[in-house]
């Protein structure tokens, strides 16, 4: 008999959900269904209070993408690679390696075949060009990480949903995040929140110049992008790079062919609603394609913007607005919880800062799909373009 499943609002969201009545060990092809319908048409899904091995993670994760084999950055080895910025964030579970392990602090003794893993919470000042000043750090003050989707954006294709599932969260007073942009704007997070902004919002209220360029353009990413961003240096608020010249040269790059370099859709489309979330990853995008369209406002004749100032600078004229402070969902992490997002309907980002005696451990599982996402098609861009 399948579970009869409740869901009730998320607090302050305009999106998700919190879900009740699920029971991990027993994911049936019904309820796993409801499941899938349920997060294309929420995004996030929150079950609280869950006991979740990694086994059951991986089988609930590729449940949305039955073919998905590898971990979304393929099996760790984007983070085995030295210099890739993902590379102190990643500890592989042996026995389940679609399986991650991330968070804070020294794990005492062996955690599921790992042998006492030093884990590293990603803090702005490795990243950022700038960053909150000691003292304001020691009053509770943080920032944004890293705004992003989770994939490798290279030969990969962007996987359809992430699952989180905390094993161990530390407790503290709220932080002050500040975006540290000059526009004043900061929210109140729980130590170490993961925050969710939806990429549907963030074009649907974009004027409708920006509509008909969002609907022509294609992100062209960067190849090994994590390898070539590695010396780069990210802006306040988290949502991209600085452009000074210090990304990696392609030839400087470890191997890699064109073929397998990513060119998506700056919207993508959702399979069950239809809707489009503007989806690009501001850190890795390269360039933008945008296909003419006689009579628009903005490139009626097209344009291959290949300059990584103006790329920028575009990206953030769209992706700014959508994580203003009152369309930040943050995640208050309680031991136990489970949350599933829709990696193809969000941006998200690590917040926070812990200190050393401080352990937070997370399970985290997305795969690489299948196949890459949907743009949009011929009846939405007669609508938009």
């Amino acid at each position: 008999m399948a579970a009869t499943l409740s869901y009730a609002p998320l607090q302050g969201c305009n999106f998700g959900r919190v879900v009740s009545g699920f029971d991990p060990a027993h994911q049936t092809p019904e309820t796993m269904a409801e499941i899938q319908d349920a997060l294309y048409k929420h995004d996030v899904l929150v079950f609280p209070k869950t006991k979740l091995t990694p086994a059951q993670q991986a089988a609930m994760t590729r449940s949305f993408d039955p073919t998905a084999q590898s971990y979304g950055h393929g099996n760790n080895k984007t983070g085995n690679e030295k210099k890739s910025i993902l590379h102190p964030d990643l500890k592989t579970i042996p026995h389940q390696p679609e399986v991650q392990l991330i968070g804070h602090g020294q794990v005492p003794g062996v955690y599921e075949g790992l042998d006492q893993p030093k884990l590293k919470h990603p803090h702005h000042a490795t990243f950022h060009a700038t960053k909150v000043s000691d003292e304001d750090e020691a009053k509770g003050t943080t920032r944004f990480y890293r705004w992003h989707i989770d994939a490798a954006l290279y030969k990969l294709s962007p996987p359809k949903v992430t699952t989180l599932y905390a094993v161990k969260v530390p407790k503290g007073p709220a932080q002050t995040l500040r975006y540290d942009d000059g526009s004043g704007d900061e929210i109140k997070v729980a130590p170490g929140a993961t925050a969710f902004v939806s990429g549907t919002t963030m074009f649907e209220e974009l004027p409708p110049a920006l509509k008909s360029l969002a609907v022509r353009t294609k992100v062209k990413y960067a190849p090994h992008p994590y390898v070539w961003m590695s010396g780069a240096r990210a802006r306040p608020t988290g949502l991209g790079l600085e452009s000074e010249g210090l990304e990696m040269p392609l030839d400087q790059l470890p191997p890699w062919v064109e073929e397998d370099v990513k060119t998506l859709p700056m919207l993508w489309k959702n399979p069950v609603t239809g809707a489009l979330a503007l989806q690009v990853h501001p850190c890795g995008a390269m360039e933008l394609h945008i296909d003419p369209q006689e009579g628009a406002e903005l490139f009626p004749e097209g344009a291959a913007i290949t300059d990584l100032a103006e790329v920028r600078s575009w990206l953030e004229k769209m992706q700014r607005p959508g994580i203003a402070p009152a369309k930040v969902y943050a995640v208050d992490w309680s031991e136990g919880d489970l949350v599933l997002f829709h990696n193809r309907g969000l941006l998200h980002s690590v917040t926070g800062a812990f200190g050393d005696n401080d352990l937070r451990m997370f399970h985290q599982c997305n795969l690489a799909a299948s196949s890459d996402p949907d743009g949009p098609d011929a009846a939405d861009k007669a609508k938009y373009a």
